[in-house]
């Protein structure tokens, strides 16, 4: 046996163990979280609403403003960051401006989410009179996921083949036409990977929210006001887990982090499996 066969079999058996370890860990995480707190979850447990100094208390507010603060958050920042990701791809000239733009938004996506949550509370909060409201902690979320955001985007669409693009125009089309019916839906599974990552980071999210959206919830479920406080479910889970006087709060604990898994879980899935269906339908694969 030669030395390229042993290589590759060593290579080979690495790649293969490494794959096995993240699998087993994420299989490890998912029965510890899920098998503490599966056995507290109840549909008066999710719908209900919290309880502060007696048992029994739900977390329907916090699930609601975590969908809610997400929603307004990707509003934001989707278009935003798909817009200026194709701008630098396609139109933006390569010159010292855009590589300065590129080094700030490569900057801006390692930068500690609490620095954002400090940013939000001194703009949104304070200098714009937000006060702790579901809309300063979405606003906020958005300049998160702006940068990685305009990433993706930007790297998805250089992964598309220079073929694609020169047919495309050859053809007659707009560089619109273009962008919208070539280029978009042959990056798309990037893109849905990107929206993914920050759809998954944002629920999750808790530093930039206890300084943005408060560590309390409104009286009124649901509250659509985007100025109402807004206390999520992983702030919650933050809050119950140091802070709360409740006598069950170590289940209120196990159940939001069961719950939060699941969320994310198929909140991941109800984004991959349709965006997959539409990315086979607008290139025609079967």
């Amino acid at each position: 046996m030669n030395l390229n066969k042993i290589t590759n079999r060593l290579a080979t058996i690495y790649f293969w163990g490494a794959g096995i370890v993240i699998i087993l860990i994420l299989a490890w995480f998912l029965v510890r979280i899920l098998g503490a707190g599966l056995p507290h979850l109840s549909w008066h447990f999710i719908t209900g609403k919290p309880q502060e100094l007696t048992a029994g208390g739900g977390v329907g507010p916090h699930l609601f403003n975590s969908f809610y603060i997400l929603f307004l958050s990707m509003l934001f920042a989707t278009p935003i960051g798909i817009g200026a990701g194709v701008y630098l791809s396609i139109f933006a000239k390569k010159n010292k401006f855009t590589d300065l733009v590129r080094i700030s938004v490569e900057a801006l996506s390692s930068v500690p989410s609490i620095v954002f949550g400090l940013f939000g509370a001194l703009i949104f909060v304070n200098w714009m009179g937000w006060r702790f409201s579901i809309l300063g902690g979405s606003a906020t979320l958005a300049l998160l996921n702006l940068p990685v955001l305009v990433r993706v985007t930007e790297e998805s669409l250089r992964t598309v083949p220079q073929s694609y693009w020169e047919a495309s125009l050859a053809l007659g089309s707009t560089r619109w036409q273009s962008i919208r019916k070539v280029l978009l839906p042959a990056a798309l599974p990037g893109l849905v990977t990107g929206i993914t990552l920050v759809a998954g980071r944002a629920l999750g999210e808790t530093a930039i929210l206890i300084y943005t959206a408060g560590t309390s919830v409104s009286r009124k479920f649901p509250d659509f006001d985007p100025f109402a406080i807004g206390e999520t479910l992983a702030v919650h889970l933050w809050y119950v887990g140091g802070s709360s006087l409740a006598p069950d709060a170590k289940e209120i604990a196990q159940g939001s982090a069961a719950l939060l898994v699941l969320v994310v879980l198929v909140f991941n899935l109800l984004i991959a499996i349709p965006t997959r269906m539409v990315q086979k339908k607008m290139t025609g694969e079967k």
